[in-house]
């Protein structure tokens, strides 16, 4: 019964992880572990930081907005 309920939590982490990405939410707990694992010498952003750079990446810097 623990490993169902395991696997079914993993699903659904995975899941949610995959709705932020399609709606463009980037995942900061992942950038952390990245971050964490390959690159421990280096700083790590703040997470507005990590937003910003994030939206600047995905939109070039211009946020169009209809009104």
């Amino acid at each position: 019964m623990l490993n169902r309920i395991t696997r079914i939590r993993r699903a659904a982490r995975y899941l949610g992880q995959s709705l932020r990405l399609m709606v463009g939410v980037p995942e900061y707990s992942t950038y952390l572990t990245h971050m964490q694992d390959k690159h421990p010498d280096q700083p790590v952003m703040a997470y507005r930081e990590f937003f910003r750079e994030r939206q600047e990446a995905r939109y070039g810097g211009k946020v169009s907005r209809c009104c």
